[in-house]
């Protein structure tokens, strides 16, 4: 069973700085693309950034210059580096993994993309 679990989660005060971490396991082969999206209270879910396995990011424009997503291709880990947050950043974050890939034996499947953890909420007063 292929599980991501998200850790890292709480409350800070605007300006300050938070660390979120995500860490995929199960039979995995390989995964194309990791990223965080963000959902707050009466709002759709939206993206904050992903990377892909071949080192490409990708922010949303209300994030760019203060969150930086680092990824571990190898060990199925990312990360988002939260700086000088804002109270609009406050919601529930989700780890997310697309094109994702599992083995058994010499066999290679592809998942049932896209995966979610159960995200971690994050919440910054003013």
């Amino acid at each position: 069973q292929v599980q991501l679990v998200e850790s890292g989660g709480g409350s800070v005060q605007a300006g300050g700085s938070l660390r979120l971490s995500c860490i995929a396991s199960g039979n995995i082969f390989i995964i194309e693309t990791m990223g965080w999206y963000r959902q707050a209270p009466g709002k759709q879910r939206e993206l904050v950034a992903t990377a892909s396995r071949g080192g490409s990011t990708n922010y949303a424009d209300s994030v760019k210059g203060r969150f930086t997503i680092a990824r571990d291709v190898y060990r199925h880990t990312v990360d988002l580096q939260m700086n000088s947050v804002k109270p609009e950043d406050t919601g529930v974050y989700y780890c997310n993994a697309d094109g994702l890939k599992t083995y058994r034996s010499v066999h290679v499947f592809d998942g049932a993309n896209p995966y979610w953890g159960q995200g971690t909420q994050v919440t910054v007063s003013s």
